[in-house]
């Protein structure tokens, strides 16, 4: 069982708009100690889902963080309310953050740009060297065994279609 299920199975259960909660009290709930980061950042309460598993307890129950209150030791978690819709039940934030979109990834065709058909990189190193084909007076490589000569006819062959 993750270490934090039980803190988002407890808020699950509330119905309360507002649960105030002291460290402590959390400790209780959760069977273990929070780490040393909860009591001296206060950014390890931040209702940010990325890379903080803790959060996402908090923020799946339809809860977030707020009036944190590092020197004494305890917080609210107020429900995540977007407002009334037509059938009067309050709803819970979506996406499980603070913002109203989602930070998740959008390609470049959702945003109404044109997706570009090949990397930026191509073409980078145009112009910084030219296959020529090899000068008939040219003497041939001195060991006709050797790696340089055996490269150099493969590549006559592919590129140039000679020796074949």
């Amino acid at each position: 069982m993750p270490k934090y299920e039980p803190l988002q199975r407890f808020l699950a259960s509330q119905h309360a708009d507002e649960v105030p909660m002291t460290f402590a009290d959390i400790e209780r709930v959760l069977g273990a100690s929070l780490p040393h980061s909860a009591a001296a950042h206060r950014p390890w309460w931040a209702n940010e889902t990325r890379g903080h598993v803790h959060a996402k307890a908090w923020l799946n129950a339809g809860y977030e963080t707020a009036n944190v209150d590092m020197e004494g030791k305890r917080l609210v978690f107020r429900r995540i309310r977007l407002g009334v819709p037509d059938g009067g039940a309050a709803v819970a934030y979506p996406h499980g953050g603070m913002s109203d979109e989602s930070r998740e990834f959008k390609p470049a065709e959702i945003e109404g740009e044109k997706k570009p058909r090949r990397s930026p990189l191509w073409g980078c190193m145009k112009g910084t060297f030219t296959l020529v084909p090899p000068d008939p007076n040219e003497p041939p490589p001195e060991d006709p065994d050797s790696w340089e000569a055996l490269c150099l006819a493969k590549f006559d062959r592919l590129l140039f279609g000679i020796g074949e």
